[in-house]
């Protein structure tokens, strides 16, 4: 077989295992976020503004925050060494978020029930899916990059809202709604004791 053959075959297998990676990735993180909403609803079932309250609701914010970040780094910039490194942050720090969240639960007598545990379990081990998989982008390249830089071909609206639009619905908005009902138990209780 010629080699310009051989090439061309080469190329459309690596853009088929690209596309299916990209596809895999989306659908992965889908169910990331699914879970964070599960997660949620068992907050609710378990009454979490009258118990953790917000102490562990501000967690949950933080570790929402840390992972919005992660994700719009990655589908803004170049898959490198450097955004590798950056994201491996991220990730310990979320790590060590969710062993805190988990702690302040425990330490107020809030109940985690099985399924809350293992949804939990989904939402630790989902971020350093993430970072290897950019770990394994950045180790393909030609040469090692520490640098930042936004992505030669963006990514297109539609990928940027199949990804950003879910995490709102099924995560922040539940995130939000927990961290108001948390602040007005709160300030409930305060005013309720100053009268």
């Amino acid at each position: 077989m010629p080699t310009a053959a051989l090439s061309a075959i080469a190329a459309s297998h690596d853009a088929d295992a690209r596309t299916l990676l990209v596809w895999g990735a989306l659908v992965l993180y889908w169910l990331w976020t699914i879970a964070g909403c599960l997660d949620f609803a068992c907050h609710r079932a378990t009454h979490l503004p009258a118990t953790s309250g917000l102490a562990e609701s501000r967690l949950h914010l933080l570790q929402l925050a840390l992972c919005g970040a992660g994700v719009v780094m990655w589908l803004a910039l170049e898959s490198t060494a450097g955004l590798a490194a950056i994201l491996a942050a991220i990730v310990i720090a979320h790590a060590w978020a969710g062993w805190r969240d988990t702690r302040t639960a425990f330490d107020s007598g809030r109940i985690i029930r099985p399924v809350e545990q293992h949804l939990h379990s989904v939402l630790d081990v989902a971020p350093w899916v993430g970072l290897v998989a950019t770990a394994w982008l950045a180790w393909r390249a030609p040469a090692t990059q520490w640098s930042l830089s936004f992505r030669q071909s963006p990514l297109p609206p539609s990928t940027w809202a199949m990804v950003l639009l879910p995490a709102l619905v099924l995560c922040i908005a539940p995130a939000l709604l927990e961290f108001r009902a948390a602040w007005r138990v709160a300030h409930g209780n305060r005013d309720a004791a100053r009268a």
